[in-house]
């Protein structure tokens, strides 16, 4: 796109003193060679609001050679340079050093401001002209302040996206091109806070001391940047960490209808990091203020806040806001995995996000297709999620795991939108409404959930105790629908029915009550051994918290041997099964012996009171 000078007359405004016939001249020099036209005239005008040096314009270009003009030039090439130390982070050079040759090497010239003119705004949407060397993604200010970024580029004018207030921008508005794509800023500060999309605080705590600006859209890492998923993101759960383990560096679908836990499995994750080393960032999009508020105060409940970040687009936020909210907090993650950490990131969730981006297309006047989303709906996501990786161990070794969130409608999983994101993760987990109303919490459909990392992403531990409890629970589903009329069923059937309701029984887990890796290692081992299939259904939960009470206060060592080591061997697993034997031989004596220690939620364990 072409840019479109309509005059041949430029205005020079200086401060107090004109310049000189040389620097005229000098200065035609200068527009002639920039825009190739050599019958540039100057008009000559006093600015008393100048405090020194000059501005010139011609047609939608300004120049500011003014005092205030090459201060603020100044301060974005330190600024710049400060940001490409910070990703470069080679240890031959130190920020000073930087700085002071970005100080050296200045030279005060004068640097081009293009400026547009609105045309049309509305709904959140302004159309512009005469900027025509604007980029996709790029921001611009306008003449209230207001902050928009780049999203449509016609053959005359552009579509620009608002992130604030629409209210003091009129038709005839002036903008002015950034030279700088959108981003955020980054930095420890954001830990512990609650944050809009453009990372202002919403809590009412304390100004954010950023140390870096990251742009919300980049290009993800390359294959030779990445290396195989490997490490265990341990989530707490049961039912997850045994059959659909998730590692560091992973995309994992939650998805499943509204109302059916999909929110407390992100959160059960991010608590259980409590015991990690793993910083968490989680995108509320399209939620409401009210729903933000409840989640934040859970988090702070159980002391995860301290390494958690909650970027929050809210229901009543713009649509604009609510479309850069996840690239906004994958941003923020980016930080600490270059810088060898990992993160987890919840984007909760996606179909929100769709459906917000969905609104600004329409607005932008772009085609609608399948169910008026615009035809980029998949690379919507797919440039979102590809950026989450477990980066080789030259750039440092960091990661960024992502749980996606997608609500569904009546289950249907084959939907536009659901389809996409299941595409472009590693597996998803499916919760299922009929499960969550029998009681089952979390709900997690068997048959649908899969892990396409694998046993990879799990510890030996888990591995070894895992055992066949997936192929059990399906059978047990499958056995349980044919056999509810029936009353005359044979040994075999009654053991696998009564194995597969121990097992069910099991894996329900409260809000907030992730389990240790060896908790978890110490009930399957049980569990796969038969050792509580004669117990009553309503009474395994009370046998298990009961027994792993009693492992914590009686059988430290094996405790702590599966904490340290994470290994599995067949001595450990018999002293498991005896240990767990003598509990189960006789339970009421067992726990007399241990009557006078704490509380089992205070001795640092999480497993669950019945549901």
């Amino acid at each position: 796109m072409s840019t479109r000078i309509d005059s041949n007359t430029a205005i020079l405004r200086y401060a107090a003193t004109p310049p000189t016939d040389e620097q005229i001249a000098q200065i035609r020099q200068i527009l002639a060679k920039r825009f190739r036209n050599k019958a540039i005239a100057l008009e000559l005008q006093k600015d008393d609001q100048l405090t020194g040096g000059f501005v010139i314009s011609y047609g939608n270009f300004e120049y500011d050679w003014s005092d205030r003009g090459r201060e603020s030039q100044l301060e974005s090439g330190l600024i710049v340079s400060h940001d490409n130390f910070l990703r470069r982070r080679n240890p031959e050079e130190n920020i000073i050093s930087i700085l002071k040759g970005r100080i050296e090497e200045f030279e005060l010239y004068a640097e081009a401001k293009e400026i547009g003119t609105v045309l049309e705004i509305g709904d959140g949407i302004a159309t512009i002209k005469d900027v025509g060397n604007v980029n996709y993604g790029e921001i611009v200010i306008f003449d209230d302040g207001t902050r928009g970024m780049v999203q449509d580029i016609q053959k005359k004018t552009v579509g620009v996206i608002l992130f604030g207030d629409q209210r003091g921008i009129r038709a005839g508005s002036h903008v002015v091109r950034m030279n700088r794509e959108a981003g955020i800023s980054v930095g420890e500060d954001y830990l512990g806070r609650v944050v809009d999309a453009l990372g202002a605080p919403l809590d009412g705590g304390a100004n954010i001391r950023p140390v870096g600006y990251y742009p919300i859209e980049q290009p993800a890492p390359g294959i030779s940047e990445r290396q195989s998923v490997h490490e265990p993101m341990e989530t707490g759960i049961l039912s997850i960490d045994t059959m659909f383990p998730i590692g560091r560096g992973q995309r994992e679908l939650i998805i499943g209808d509204r109302q059916t836990g999909k929110t407390s499995i992100a959160l059960d994750t991010i608590i259980n990091q409590r015991r990690s080393d793993v910083i968490c960032i989680y995108v509320a999009i399209g939620q409401k203020a009210s729903t933000i508020a409840q989640l934040v105060n859970t988090l702070k409940k159980y002391d995860a806040m301290r390494y958690t970040t909650v970027v929050a687009a809210t229901a009543s936020d713009p649509a604009p806001l609510q479309y850069i909210a996840p690239y906004a907090g994958t941003a923020m993650a980016e930080y600490y995995m270059h810088r060898g950490q990992h993160v987890l990131i919840v984007y909760d969730d996606l179909s929100k996000h769709a459906v917000a981006y969905r609104s600004l297309s329409l607005l932008l006047g772009r085609p609608p297709g399948r169910e008026a989303y615009p035809g980029d709906i998949f690379y919507l996501h797919s440039r979102l999620l590809e950026r989450s990786a477990k980066l080789s161990d030259e750039l440092g070794g960091g990661s960024i795991t992502a749980l996606p969130i997608v609500e569904t409608q009546a289950g249907d999983v084959s939907a536009y939108i659901p389809t996409n994101v299941i595409s472009i993760t590693d597996g998803q987990i499916f919760l299922e409404s009929d499960l969550f109303f029998e009681g089952m919490r979390p709900a997690v459909n068997v048959g649908l959930s899969v892990s396409r990392v694998g046993s990879s992403a799990q510890t030996e531990a888990i591995r070894k105790s895992s055992g066949s409890i997936r192929i059990d629970l399906a059978q047990y589903r499958e056995m349980a629908v044919f056999t509810q009329f029936s009353s005359d069923l044979d040994d075999m059937t009654k053991k696998q029915l009564a194995h597969g309701q121990v097992l069910m029984e099991l894996l329900k887990q409260r809000l907030g009550r992730p389990m240790p890796m060896a908790d978890q290692v110490i009930s399957l081992i049980a569990a796969n051994g038969g050792l509580l299939d004669d117990i009553p259904k309503d009474d395994v939960k009370d046998i298990q918290r009961g027994m792993l009470h009693w492992f914590h206060h009686m059988q430290e060592k094996i405790c702590l041997e599966l904490r340290q080591e994470k290994y599995l061997p067949f001595r450990l697993k018999d002293e498991i099964l005896a240990a767990a034997k003598e509990y189960l031989a006789d339970p009421a004596e067992a726990d007399r012996k241990v009557e006078d220690a704490p509380l089992f939620e205070e001795a640092n364990s999480s497993v669950s009171k019945p549901v």
